[in-house]
């Protein structure tokens, strides 16, 4: 009997100190606060390109107020498609892994090459940087002086064009030029921005297409002729090169890139409190000045960068993809 008295105690005794234990414990197991890690960040290009420009300054202003850092992988390929696959089928969904991509170029690649992803339902674009205009541009000795130079030049043989990849807005503007006013341009991909404005420099290509930004850093080799936009706002940096709608009465609509971080729509779903966090510690870093100076010291100009939430970004990639699947035919012809 005493022995079963003292079983039932002992067996008291220790379920009281596990209860202890385990209230004890609540604290540590409860979720911890986000992030609890540093964030790592596939680039779909190229490292050294404009993407990467972009992304380091914003990341040192970014991580002071998640007080995190990030660690950059670089997947050039396809047009983005290798780095977008892989950020989708091998990055976890754990709201620590992002892709900074360029919104442009790559809705078009998602929506002429279909790759083996779906969006939005996998991926969720939440914070835009900048708003890049595409140009056309010259070396600075080049014969072609100007866009009409450069178009009738186009009627007597094909020009070569230097660009960063056949997936991108400012390839939709040269084959759209060509298909309205009946000149041949050749569309070369350099899988990135230095090497296409080296193409055009060394003269293996006869004119580049690209987003002005970083054709701004090197106007002193570089001259922007055009800009497949509205309005040139940066006429007074580009010797008020005109749009090539003024120059051709042509109706191409505007074609910017937009670079933009993102992450995987699953984890922003399920996750509603962290993924605020993450959107409104990014719109406060782009505002915070350690940002901006450091993109205009780096020679890119202020006047690109251009905030957009969630919203903005996927209201922008699905234009994208309504723009890219009008010109998929001239697209899918250039490659």
């Amino acid at each position: 009997m005493s022995e079963t008295l003292i079983t039932r105690r002992a067996f008291g005794l220790g379920a009281l100190g596990a209860g202890a234990l385990f209230a004890g414990a609540g604290p540590a197991l409860a979720a911890k606060p986000y992030p609890e890690r540093n964030f790592k960040v596939i680039i779909p290009t190229g490292q050294g390109g404009g993407a990467e420009r972009l992304a380091r300054p914003f990341d040192d202003a970014w991580s002071k107020h998640l007080k995190k850092q990030f660690e950059y992988t670089f997947h050039p390929g396809a047009a983005g498609q290798v780095g977008y696959e892989l950020f989708v089928k091998r990055n976890p969904r754990d709201g620590h892994h992002l892709l900074f991509g360029n919104m442009g170029p790559e809705m078009i690649m998602y929506a002429v090459q279909k790759p083996d992803f779906k969006f939005p339902q996998d991926i969720t674009y939440f914070c835009r940087m900048d708003i890049d205009d595409s140009c056309i541009f010259v070396k600075r000795d080049s014969p072609l002086k100007d866009l009409q130079s450069i178009v009738d030049a186009a009627k007597k043989r094909p020009l070569n064009v230097a660009v960063s990849r056949i997936p991108h807005p400012a390839s939709i503007g040269i084959l759209a030029l060509g298909d309205a006013v009946g000149a041949k341009f050749n569309l070369i991909p350099y899988g990135g921005g230095n090497p296409t404005y080296i193409a055009v420099l060394n003269g293996e290509a006869d004119i580049g297409a690209l987003p002005i930004a970083g054709t701004l850093s090197m106007t002193d080799r570089l001259k922007v002729l055009g800009v497949f936009s509205g309005e040139n706002i940066f006429a007074k940096l580009t010797e008020n090169a005109p749009t090539v709608n003024q120059v051709f009465g042509t109706k191409i609509p505007d074609l910017y890139s937009s670079r933009a971080w993102a992450v995987h729509t699953e984890w922003a779903d399920a996750n509603p409190a962290e993924f605020d966090f993450l959107q409104k510690t990014a719109e406060m870093a782009h505002a915070d000045p350690t940002f901006r100076d450091a993109y205009v010291k780096a020679g890119s100009p202020a006047e690109s960068l251009k905030y957009g939430d969630r919203k903005v970004c996927m209201d922008y990639a699905l234009g994208m993809l309504e723009l890219a699947q009008r010109y998929e035919k001239v697209l899918s012809a250039a490659k």
